[in-house]
């Protein structure tokens, strides 16, 4: 669009030209603009382009067609036929299509993975294999395949001369004996001939004494444990028993009396073994004697120089940094001064939190009480990612169970009081799938379903002041009424007791029109708010916010599709 003369009192001479076409203009209104889509070749090499309309209105409506007849509207079509993308040939044969122009079909050929010479033209080939052939079975197994058409690969059968067999590949023939270990705790099982035909003839030989050999069973083994002096200096041993059942029943006892079966005793206290330093710190016992106590060493180690001998030292420290809250978790620890230790936060990515140490992630279904009154619920697993598995169990009949909803329960729903003192209860339906809907009367005739009534009366619950007061009911028993109170919010001392307060409010006070408008608010009384109005200048005005004073005049796209629309000035005097 171009405006050649911009004066107020020039108009209508505006002049529109099509950008595909410079020499269609047309002056105070669109142009007529054409154009024929399949200048531009579209279609490619082999299809023919056909453009029906060659209006402005109608782009992308052109048509390519392909030699066989195949078409497609705004863009290229799709010609060629591949006949294997269906696999035609099946398992065990290899598909090739030479030409997949639409007009040669039903020449693929199929061809034997076993056998390149076995081949068929638009259709499956027929292929046959002898799988025993290739001896696959090993030495001293027969090999046997019944079926040798096609689809029927590894179906052979290999047997052992013990008669085991094993389908499409070896059979496992031979025997180890000492496998199950038939000889036990401190004896050597042989087995030196592992055939099928040779069986109970495994040796146990005992470890302790190898002269003493058993064939078929283990061996009588005798042994003092003690005579290796298993328990090391400054250690006493005693080996009460030395039969082959009772190995390692020998007992070593330090100086202290501290004593330990089947090995050496730990005779020596290490300070450190309790973590006496705590999160974040080194614990160091030079000296870890019975008699030296007390005298361990607490390390900060982020600060090596704060240490402390006989309890833990006092370290600044970011606990996040030894990343205590374990894998899926966030971890924030806000303080780092020396009071604020294991205040540092878990979360997980459920949005659970935890305090100075890991969260616990896991869902319990059983939290929100799913199963309704007279009914015991049991989550197996927590995890988060499996939930709706928790199950509902009849506390009266613990053969009525359900997963993932509460269980169907006779009960007389009553008996556990659940209306509290006050009120009475009452459960006609005990029938199962009428759980939850016994009756709480008050005395003053109010009553409630499932659960306790509400005896009490709140006044303002019904918003009796009004929009702008605030209502407060000091006393809510049901004997007492009409004694709620309506404050006024902009003046705490317009009040009212059983009814709305009397307030003014003048909303133009908060300038809500903004510059170059004016604000009248000609009704102040309570109950008209947003009534105000804002004027502009040039009259435009708007009730309850600001008037939009100006005017786009492209925005009704007065120019047409093709055309670019431009309104220099949008103030409410200047227009066309």
């Amino acid at each position: 669009c171009e405006d050649p003369d911009k004066s107020y009192t020039s108009q209508h001479d505006f002049k529109c030209t099509c950008d595909n076409d410079a020499s269609i203009t047309q002056v105070d209104g669109p142009a007529t603009c054409f154009k024929d889509e399949c200048t531009a070749m579209p279609c490619g090499a082999g299809q023919t382009c056909d453009d029906p309309k060659k209006d402005k209105s109608s782009l992308n409506d052109f048509t390519c067609t392909c030699q066989n007849g195949v078409s497609a509207t705004g863009g290229p079509a799709t010609c060629e036929v591949d006949e294997c993308a269906k696999d035609p040939c099946g398992m065990g044969q290899t598909c090739e299509d030479p030409d997949k122009s639409y007009t040669s079909q039903h020449d693929f050929k199929c061809t034997c993975d076993n056998d390149a010479s076995v081949v068929q033209v638009d259709g499956p080939a027929a292929c046959f294999k002898d799988e025993c052939v290739a001896q696959p079975c090993g030495a001293g197994q027969t090999c046997d395949d019944p079926n040798q058409g096609k689809g029927s690969l590894n179906d052979f059968t290999c047997t052992c001369q013990n008669g085991v067999s094993a389908t499409g590949g070896p059979a496992t023939c031979e025997v180890d004996e000492c496998a199950k270990d038939p000889c036990g705790m401190g004896q050597t099982c042989e087995d030196p001939d592992k055939s099928y035909m040779s069986q109970h003839d495994f040796k146990c030989t005992c470890d302790s004494d190898a002269s003493i050999v058993q064939v078929d069973g283990p061996a009588a083994c005798l042994k003092d444990e003690c005579a290796s002096q298993p328990c090391g200096v400054d250690q006493t041993c005693d080996d009460p028993k030395q039969s082959r059942d009772s190995l390692n029943d020998f007992t070593c006892t330090c100086q202290n009396g501290v004593s330990a079966t089947g090995g050496p005793a730990t005779c020596e206290v290490d300070e450190c073994a309790k973590d006496p330093c705590g999160m974040g710190q080194t614990c160091e016992d030079p000296d870890k004697s019975y008699t030296s106590q007390h005298d361990f060493k607490c390390t900060c180690d982020n600060d090596v120089s704060l240490t402390q001998v006989d309890g833990p030292a006092t370290c600044f420290k970011d606990e996040c940094m030894m990343k205590p809250c374990g894998p899926d978790q966030a971890c924030n620890d806000p303080k780092q001064t020396l009071t604020d230790l294991k205040d540092f936060t878990c979360t997980c990515s459920n949005g659970v939190v935890a305090t100075g140490g890991n969260a616990t992630c896991e869902v319990d279904e059983c939290a929100a009480d799913p199963c309704w009154m007279g009914q015991t619920c049991e989550d197996p697993d927590k995890s988060y990612a499996s939930q709706h598995d928790f199950k509902c169990t009849c506390d009266n009949d613990a053969s009525a169970t359900q997963v993932d909803g509460p269980a169907t329960c006779f009960k007389d729903e009553c008996a556990t009081q659940p209306c509290g003192s006050g009120q009475t209860c009452d459960d006609p339906n005990q029938a199962r799938g009428s759980l939850n809907d016994f009756t709480c009367t008050c005395q003053n005739g109010v009553l409630s379903t499932g659960g306790p009534a509400i005896c009490e009366v709140d006044e303002c619950v019904k918003d009796p002041c009004g929009m702008g007061q605030t209502c407060e009911d000091p006393n809510k028993s049901y004997a007492s009424q009409h004694d709620f109170k309506c404050t006024c919010d902009n003046d705490a001392s317009a009040t009212q007791v059983d009814g709305p307060a009397t307030c003014f409010k003048d909303e133009c006070a908060t300038q809500p029109c903004g510059s170059g408008q004016t604000c009248d608010d000609p009704n102040q009384a309570r109950g008209s708010l947003n009534d105000f109005t804002c004027t502009c200048q040039n009259g435009v005005l708007s009730t309850g916010g600001p008037a939009i004073c100006e005017v786009d005049e492209c925005v009704k796209d007065p120019c047409g599709m093709g055309q670019t629309c431009e309104d220099p000035n949008k103030s409410y005097a200047s227009q066309h």
